[in-house]
């Protein structure tokens, strides 16, 4: 199951910004407005919500899409 859906309300939960606005195979800093700082709070936020600790080189990931591909990996992994 991905976690699309649940980043898409955590990221309108802390920014404020809809879910359809946001493409997500778009860059979040581009079509989303968010900067690196927002980014990387956001993978705290992320990290808090879902109980998993975000691999430091993954940090560059810029679209929803990916960020979903990795928090599934991520959350997979620690359940294994």
């Amino acid at each position: 199951m991905s976690s699309l859906k649940e980043l898409q309300d955590l990221i309108h939960e802390k920014y404020g910004i809809e879910p359809s606005k946001l493409d997500p195979n778009a860059s979040m800093r581009e079509t989303g407005g968010l900067d690196s700082l927002a980014l990387a709070e956001f993978l705290f936020a992320i990290e808090d919500h879902f109980g998993i600790t975000m691999p430091d080189e993954d940090a560059n990931i810029d679209t929803l899409n990916e960020l979903a591909v990795l928090v599934d990996k991520v959350r997979a992994a620690k359940t294994a």
